[in-house]
């Protein structure tokens, strides 16, 4: 795993270090209400539409998730911290399908930790990479189209 932080920056380094661990019991340990209580605030956004909701619902989606996907876990490739700011380009094996061949690659960023250390808001782009025969496999066909946006205008 690549890691950029400024081991002087404690703040960047106690967040890195949070959301390597909110993965771990989140994902890989399968103790989604734990890592809910322990690295989210009361006040987080999830800014995905996979995953609706604040707080209490990330919880209960994993939660859900681990039943339906008992093989699912996360591989962190790269990790950077800045402050209160955190990216991570991480693998998802088995997150929303049990086929072997897909891994889900979402690009993470957790933002604005409070002062006690948790994430008040997260963001993802997630793209999903198969093999030739199955690239671009599609997890939500049901999610509408944003529009009015700066996005949906035509280039």
């Amino acid at each position: 795993m690549m890691e950029i932080v400024d081991t002087k920056d404690s703040r960047a380094v106690r967040n890195k270090n949070n959301v390597l661990e909110l993965y771990e019991l989140m994902i890989n340990q399968k103790k989604s209400e734990e890592a809910t209580a322990k690295f989210l605030s009361s006040a987080y956004v999830q800014h995905n539409p996979l995953i609706p909701g604040r707080f209490r619902r990330a919880g209960a989606v994993f939660r859900q998730g681990h039943a339906e996907h008992a093989r699912a876990r996360v591989v962190v490739h790269k990790i950077i911290a800045v402050g209160d700011y955190v990216w991570a380009h991480v693998n998802f094996l088995n997150l929303f399908n049990d086929d072997q061949r897909i891994r889900e690659s979402p690009a993470s960023t957790f933002t604005n930790w409070t002062p006690t250390a948790k994430a008040i808001e997260h963001w993802d782009a997630l793209q999903l990479v198969g093999d030739p025969s199955n690239s671009a496999p599609w997890v939500a066909p049901n999610i509408p189209p944003q529009t009015g946006t700066a996005c949906s205008e035509p280039l």
